[in-house]
């Protein structure tokens, strides 16, 4: 069954409206798990992280180490979604021409006469994988900027849209840092979520090796299409988010600050840099959604919390003195989620 925007509710007046659209936005959820399960081995969370995104209408950057399947999944992404489809191979003779596109001299058989024509780039695809983003070298990270902020980019003058949705989904190699170009804060900021990948057990490397070296060829299905995205962000929005709750939202990411009255004493030892104001859009946007998975109209503190480590993780810069002593932004998020009071007055007072 292909999902698509007919199957949920045209308007939302009464609780069964919600509790069909959250239930058709499950099902189209898990058979997205499911297909994608099919071909990338293990890697729930990852996956599962990177659907909240696409629900969520926001980029993700995929860190880790070369081999665990970061492109394989971004390609059975753009298969399950039934959408168009671009990959970059980034490298640093790689010109900013060769993502967003070009004008050319084009003969028109015709006429005989010469015209200009624009020839579009990768980027005027409804998802763009970049993969190896931080061997781009800064013109070309620029070129991505405002694609991804945007929507659109300018050339010669002329301001094109791009397709919609839009999502560009990066991965990157934390270990080799010869020839690469670490991402700025200002382009890591524009990723809505930064997903650290990790190695598999010792049950899914047995089952890669199974599925690699037998020529077993798994073909996934398409399970939704463009415009049932479209409907579940616009469905997303509407997810009720208590005050109580963006407070706490709120106040986490004011304590990566350290000169915030809500940042704990260590945050001025750790944190050179805090998050800004998308980080806490980002917590929220992503938590609806994952409300939504959970059979939910409401966001709880549980969705904070599985939110916050990949939606701040990359906005925090740490001081010399934490990177020295190999403390990871992730352990200083889930310290703040351990120091940080679920409920506060006005006053101060928990």
């Amino acid at each position: 069954m292909t999902f698509s925007a007919s199957h949920l509710p045209k308007e939302i007046t009464s609780v069964e409206d919600v509790r069909a659209g959250c239930k058709i936005i499950r099902r189209g959820f898990d058979g997205m798990r499911a297909e994608i399960s099919n071909v990338v081995v293990g890697q729930k969370r990852v996956v599962d992280m990177v659907l909240v995104s696409i629900f969520a209408n926001g980029h993700v950057l995929l860190e880790g180490p070369p081999g665990l399947g970061k492109t394989l999944l971004v390609r059975t992404l753009g298969e399950v979604l039934n959408v168009s489809t671009g990959r970059i191979q980034c490298t640093a003779d790689l010109m900013p021409a060769d993502i967003v596109g070009t004008t050319i001299v084009d003969h028109n058989e015709a006429t005989g006469s010469r015209e200009f024509t624009f020839r579009k780039g990768p980027v005027f695809h409804n998802v763009l994988l970049a993969d190896e983003i931080n061997r781009a070298t800064p013109k070309c990270q620029a070129a991505l900027l405002e694609s991804m902020q945007e929507r659109s980019v300018s050339i010669d003058g002329v301001t094109r849209d791009l397709p919609v949705p839009f999502f560009v989904l990066a991965t990157q190699n934390p270990i080799e840092q010869e020839g690469t170009y670490p991402l700025p804060e200002a382009q890591l900021d524009r990723f809505l979520l930064k997903i650290n990948v990790g190695y598999s057990s010792r049950t899914e490397l047995n089952e890669i090796v199974e599925r690699t070296t037998t020529g077993k060829n798994v073909d996934t299905e398409i399970i939704v299409n463009v415009d049932f995205i479209i409907g579940v962000q616009e469905f997303a929005r509407q997810v009720v988010i208590a005050p109580h709750i963006q407070d706490y939202v709120t106040r986490l990411v004011l304590a990566t600050h350290c000169d915030s009255d809500y940042a704990p004493e260590w945050v001025s030892n750790d944190i050179l840099v805090g998050a800004s104001p998308r980080a806490a859009q980002a917590i929220v946007s992503c938590a609806k959604v994952a409300a939504i998975i959970d059979g939910r109209f409401a966001v709880s503190h549980r969705d904070i919390h599985a939110i916050a480590v990949p939606a701040l993780q990359h906005r925090i810069v740490r001081t010399f003195e934490a990177e020295t002593a190999a403390r990871t932004s992730c352990s200083m998020v889930d310290r703040l989620l351990q120091d940080v009071p679920l409920f506060m007055m006005e006053d101060g007072n928990v």
